[in-house]
């Protein structure tokens, strides 16, 4: 990420923690930012976890708005794209959106079992860039990540953890602290990583949506390749 590049993400960031509620198609008290309950507008946002009869090994992408894909057409966020390319490479796999806008890890693993209801081969985890703008202690959000990639990997599941940074404005101390929940917990529990999930998109306007942070649908063709690059090793 070049410097010019780093500055406008500092910026676009700082604006999106002072939206990230109507952002994210929530709103939250400041008290809630650490135990959020449910409301209508979440409910609405779940997706659909139902079982089908399609025979194929599952992959999950299960995350946040990131995944989700807010703001783009469904067919252009990374989910979508990534079975395009199991698809042309031959791999007999199903990819299902398990995102969700807003989501941070306590939200995420209090859905842990709708997850692991879907018996699948590999989960693709992207949660806690919402606990880093949000501020939520790091060693809340690791606990709640442990805790979600134990339950995965007892369900037989292969986990690939996405990774995340936060800006230097947080602090070169938390920044530190918050980019090694991932490293540290990839090494932990032996489990894949993609170092930074926005790599190549973080920072560059032409790859974001107007809030700065969400990809467009060409930004979501360089999530996918960091995506792809991680998942390929895993489906041999």
């Amino acid at each position: 990420m070049g410097g010019s590049g780093l500055r406008r993400w500092i910026v676009d960031v700082l604006l999106l923690v002072c939206l990230l509620a109507p952002a994210c198609g929530r709103s939250r008290r400041s008290s809630d930012a650490t135990a959020p309950e449910p409301d209508a507008s979440r409910q609405a946002a779940e997706p659909d976890l139902k079982e089908t009869e399609d025979p194929r090994p599952v992959i999950v992408a299960f995350g946040n708005s990131l995944t989700a894909g807010a703001g783009v057409n469904p067919a252009e966020n990374y989910p979508a794209k990534l079975q395009k390319k199991l698809d042309a490479a031959g791999y007999q796999f199903r990819v299902i959106n398990a995102g969700i806008s807003g989501e941070t890890s306590s939200q995420g693993l209090n859905r842990l079992n709708a997850v692991l209801s879907l018996h699948a081969a590999v989960v693709i985890l992207e949660l806690g860039a919402n606990d880093g703008l949000r501020g939520i202690p790091v060693e809340e959000t690791r606990r709640n990540l442990e805790a979600i990639v134990r339950g995965l990997k007892g369900s037989g599941a292969k986990v690939l953890l996405a990774g995340m940074k936060m800006p230097p404005n947080y602090g070169s101390l938390y920044g530190r602290a918050y980019e090694g929940i991932f490293t540290d917990l990839a090494e932990k529990e032996n489990v894949a990583l993609i170092p930074f999930f926005l790599d190549g998109v973080g920072g560059e306007a032409e790859l974001n949506q107007d809030d700065g942070v969400h990809p467009t649908a060409r930004g979501y063709d360089i999530v996918t390749e960091n995506v792809w690059r991680a998942l390929k090793p895993m489906l041999r």
